[in-house]
């Protein structure tokens, strides 16, 4: 019995499926709205990390069960007994950032399906996606001050990148919820369909990617995330931008597209 179980009783976590080449890692508490525990963030953690080291990976879809929310952020339930203080709140966001680093750090396209509430913790975990697909009724939002909480600096970080420090700043100093269609426009969503159409869409999306060069899609996410950066570029990274000419995918792909067929990649 590991220490959650002690203390939370029945283990609430994720729970992940393959379709083909596609993973889809679902934040599996319903009836909790799909509320974050400390248990659900290692899981998470857990579950990137082995998806990460799989070479047969070509997407990701990461999702909330149900259809009434993506997550709503931490269950408040724990503040109690898990955050109650300074030195347990280190310990619980020492476990939160250790996910949300690796879900940073996935070489493999990670599709965000959103179903209703994306708030919170369930924010930082979309905002970290590389595509977030979301209902027209989905809402979004970090009303964390009405918590006397901070958004602590390595869960911050992807909020910044996505939609710039005025519209972070905005989210967190007044802590407005907003619709999909205001988060559309301040971009912290991709896209927005009618709620019946987000998971055929979400899947969609990931048998795009999917249908396109894995390692082509890994070096993308690779060169933006260099791109962050903004130190000049060393001689093998320069290079790097030309290894693909040495793929089998490439000849695949030039091939098919002469020939006018859909091409087969292979992912070497």
């Amino acid at each position: 019995m590991n220490d959650d179980t002690a203390t939370h009783g029945a283990i609430q976590t994720e729970r992940t499926g393959r379709d083909g080449a596609i993973a889809i890692v679902t934040i599996d508490r319903p009836a909790k709205l799909n509320a974050l525990t400390r248990t659900l963030w290692r899981a998470l953690g857990d579950t990137f990390e082995a998806l990460a080291a799989d070479d047969s990976l070509r997407c990701i879809v990461l999702r909330g069960a149900g259809e009434k929310a993506f997550s709503p952020g931490n269950d408040i339930g724990e503040f109690a007994t898990d955050r109650s203080n300074v030195e347990q709140a280190r310990a619980y966001g020492a476990l939160m950032h250790r996910t949300l680093g690796l879900i940073d750090a996935c070489p493999v396209p990670v599709v965000a399906m959103i179903h209703g509430i994306c708030v919170g913790g369930g924010l930082e975990l979309a905002a970290l996606c590389d595509l977030r697909i979301c209902g027209e009724s989905s809402r979004f939002g970090a009303p964390i001050k009405n918590l006397g909480l901070v958004m602590a600096h390595a869960e911050l970080e992807a909020l910044l990148r996505l939609a710039g420090e005025a519209v972070a700043l905005e989210i967190l100093l007044e802590g407005r919820i907003l619709d999909a269609r205001e988060a559309f426009a301040k971009g912290l969503v991709t896209r927005v369909v009618p709620d019946a159409e987000v998971s055929a869409e979400a899947l969609a999306a990931a048998q795009r990617i999917a249908a396109g060069a894995p390692l082509v899609a890994r070096w993308h996410k690779q060169f933006v995330r260099r791109a962050r950066n903004s130190a000049p570029l060393s001689q093998a990274e320069r290079d790097e931008g030309f290894a693909c000419y040495g793929s089998e995918d490439f000849r695949i792909g030039y091939q098919a597209f002469l020939a006018k067929e859909t091409p087969q990649f292979k992912g070497r």
